[in-house]
């Protein structure tokens, strides 16, 4: 009984162990055809995925170079040209390279090699000129066959057997050459600017043609100009007194209009202008028939001052000899040894240096404001008037800065005379917006002074020539400083004065050749001068001046 239950049981168990066997043996196969369906769709998806990716990505480039098709950032060319890894440098060394090798292939007579070596620095000038204008790197397929062409070049110019020696030296001379003409052509430009800077415009002739021409066919305005001259305004030392000495009748024009019409009060300003013969008809019609702000202004003639003669002024006779007349007139002797804006006859000219006569001209006043005729005033000078001068005859505004424009870099201090007498480390300062106080000009007798340098100067040793040396000597300890802000100077020829210093400054002076009546003026300063010119006046519309 036991044994026959014992079977049964074990039949049992062997039917469940084989259900369960072949149970296992149809599991695998169901999982084996599910994975397989996401095989098949996962490949599927991958191949679509990969083709969309091939037919968007990108073409693969190397560095440096750029995609024409594709839409490009502005670049740096400067910066482009500076990398190492950049076409452009490659170009330019190449390029560089090149020329060297033409100029050693004209040497020895293999035109041919020059003709094709400046064929493809051609090409390589318009790949880069092309990437500059449209600010984009040079690409590979640019650069690639223009280096390539080149490279080939010079192995060739090289395997003629144009050595390293031979190409030093070769270069060595040429450089030497180059060196030559670069002097040559700087003597050449200063000769040419110093010429600019001299001429007078024909705009400006023809004004003062058209106001000569006025001023000879209108007798009213002689008389006029008498009336004036005899008014006690002339002398009164209540009034704020200015003195202008200049032959260009615009530039003067726009002194006195930007000097009343900053003024708080122009009615109580007084202009005293000094010009020479030529001028004097022009300069008289001018402002006799231009009202400015109901200001008052004399206009003289140098040819008045019968005290200004060869025996009282060393200046007028040492012009009346035959070696200064050459050295400033006659062009033969400008040598390239001396520099050429020492040979401007305006710096000996007397309307020039008549700031050192001033208590002669203007006997009767008390102070006076010296303007130059290439300034424009922004604020109220008036001001001026009740500075303290400490005893001191001039004010006006030191330009040293550390060591520049000290009075060293004026004088010649080999000489005895000077450095017996006179500090090199004073600082200099700045004439063309000056205070004069006359009485202590008068008790220091300063003219003899000037007149007494001038002679000491008459070989030209002690200074070669202009105004400010011999102010500087004129005056020596007898300046006082001004504040900076007075009178800011340079718009003549340095373009990198800051706009905040010059919209604070009490008056803007263009000293040095770029005038502002001159083609050559700098045009970013231009402006502050032509908005007081009156271009509406008729001499001046037909003179086309502006």
């Amino acid at each position: 009984m036991l044994r026959g239950t014992g079977h049964g049981g074990g039949d049992a168990r062997r039917r469940a162990l084989e259900h369960r066997r072949s149970s296992r043996r149809r599991l695998p196969g169901w999982i084996w055809w599910l994975l397989g369906i996401f095989l098949l769709v996962g490949l599927m998806l991958f191949v679509l995925h990969h083709k969309q990716k091939e037919q968007f990505r990108p073409p693969v480039v190397d560095n440096g170079s750029e995609i024409e098709e594709a839409p490009h950032e502005k670049v740096n060319f400067t910066e482009e040209l500076l990398s190492s890894t950049s076409f452009a440098r490659q170009l330019a060394d190449q390029m560089t390279l090149a020329k060297a090798y033409v100029i050693l292939a004209k040497e020895h007579g293999n035109l041919q090699l020059a003709w094709e070596l400046s064929s493809q620095i051609r090409n390589c000038q318009r790949v880069l000129s092309e990437g500059a204008v449209s600010g984009r790197a040079i690409t590979q397929n640019e650069a690639h066959p223009i280096i390539s062409r080149l490279a080939r070049l010079i192995y060739k110019a090289q395997d003629s057997h144009y050595d390293i020696s031979t190409t030093i030296v070769t270069l060595k001379s040429h450089a030497l050459a180059l060196e030559e003409r670069a002097k040559a052509a700087i003597v050449q430009s200063a000769e040419f600017g110093q010429l600019a800077a001299e001429s007078f415009p024909k705009n400006l002739h023809c004004l003062t043609v058209k106001l000569t021409e006025d001023w000879l066919q209108n007798p009213k305005h002689k008389s006029r100009s008498e009336e004036k001259r005899n008014s006690t305004r002339l002398v009164d030392n209540n009034l704020y007194h200015f003195c202008i000495f200049s032959d260009n009748v615009l530039a003067t024009s726009v002194v006195v209009n930007s000097t009343v019409s900053n003024a708080n009060h122009p009615q109580q300003l007084v202009f005293h202008v000094v010009t020479d013969r030529t001028h004097f008809g022009a300069m008289s019609t001018w402002f006799l028939i231009n009202d400015f702000k109901g200001c008052t202004v004399e206009v003289r003639c140098i040819d008045e001052f019968s005290w200004l003669n060869a025996s009282s002024s060393p200046l007028v006779r040492q012009l009346s000899e035959v070696e200064t007349k050459g050295y400033y007139y006659s062009a033969g002797s400008k040598s390239p040894e001396r520099e050429i804006k020492f040979h401007n006859p305006k710096f000996v000219s007397l309307l020039n240096h008549l700031r050192f006569y001033i208590p002669q001209i203007l006997p009767n006043l008390e102070k006076v404001v010296f303007l130059d005729d290439d300034v424009v005033v922004q604020k109220d000078l008036t001001q001026l008037f009740s500075i303290e001068l400490h005893g001191n005859v001039i004010g006006a505004v030191e330009t040293c800065l550390e060591s520049f424009h000290r009075y060293h870099k004026y004088l010649n201090f080999s000489h005895p005379t000077i450095s017996s007498k006179i500090d090199p480390h004073t600082c200099g300062w700045a004439f063309g917006m000056n205070i004069f106080d006359l009485i202590a000009w008068r008790k220091a007798n300063a003219t003899s002074l000037y007149h007494y340098w001038q002679e000491q100067n008459s070989d030209l040793l002690l200074w070669r020539t202009g105004t400010l040396p011999a102010g500087l000597l004129t005056f020596y300890g007898l300046m006082e400083p001004l504040d900076r802000r007075w009178h800011v100077l340079g718009l003549g020829y340095d373009l990198d004065i800051d706009d905040r210093l010059i919209e604070s400054a009490a008056v803007v002076h263009y000293n040095g050749n770029m005038k502002p009546w001159l083609k050559l003026a700098i045009r970013r300063y231009k402006y502050i001068w032509e908005r007081y010119v009156n271009f509406s006046h008729p001499y001046v519309r037909e003179c086309m001046l502006h």
